[in-house]
């Protein structure tokens, strides 16, 4: 099971993050996010997939970016279109997001799984994402197509086992971490990480 690290902000914590050796690292560019990320420039191990994190922003902003920082994925969390991932697709790999609740329709995503490399659901608030809430798992009964899928929102080193049961039923790439790891400052708790870690 893949780890994915999201809302790095501090060149420091990102080195200490990278020396665990997650799978994936997340980077926020939406401006209005506590997290955002306005480094000058990314440094991070070549080994760990870059994971730039945009909210219905203008698709040559979203180029340049993915550009400057040499991203390998970027991760759609607003109402981006079928049209619009397939032009971010051209330049990177794609992970579109969806907020999940209980009358979430799987259905209704069908169109996207050409044009997207990885889903992640998250918990369907009026924050995009780092809410720290979690969603009913139970939902993803009905789910049935064979799109592999990060699953997010509110996951604790508690959830672990939970989580191997899922994934022997469902198609998960791994999991997706941020606020429920995250100190006062913002900064990743490193301990906590690497206890997660071990424990997956």
């Amino acid at each position: 099971m893949k780890l994915k690290v999201c809302g790095m902000k501090f060149s420091e914590n990102i080195t200490e993050i990278e020396s665990l050796k997650p799978d994936f690292m997340g980077f926020i560019f939406y401006k209005k996010s506590k997290r955002f990320f306005d480094e000058s420039k990314l440094i991070l191990n070549d080994k760990i997939n870059r994971v730039g994190v945009f909210v219905n922003q203008d698709i040559s902003e979203v180029i340049k970016i993915v550009k400057k920082h040499k991203l390998n994925y970027a991760q759609l969390h607003g109402e981006e279109d079928v049209k619009y991932c397939l032009s971010i697709k051209s330049i990177c790999k794609v992970i579109k997001v969806f907020k999940i609740d209980n009358t979430f329709n799987f259905d209704s995503i069908k169109k996207f799984e050409n044009v997207s490399d990885y889903f992640l659901f998250d918990t369907k608030t009026n924050l995009h994402g780092g809410s720290g809430k979690k969603f009913d798992w139970t939902i993803l009964k009905n789910y049935n197509s064979k799109k592999y899928f990060f699953l997010s929102g509110g996951i604790s080193e508690d959830d672990v086992e939970e989580i191997k049961k899922i994934k022997k039923i469902h198609p998960i790439i791994g999991i997706d971490i941020n606020s429920k790891f995250e100190l006062p400052n913002l900064k990743k708790d490193r301990k906590r990480i690497k206890l997660l870690i071990d424990k997956i």
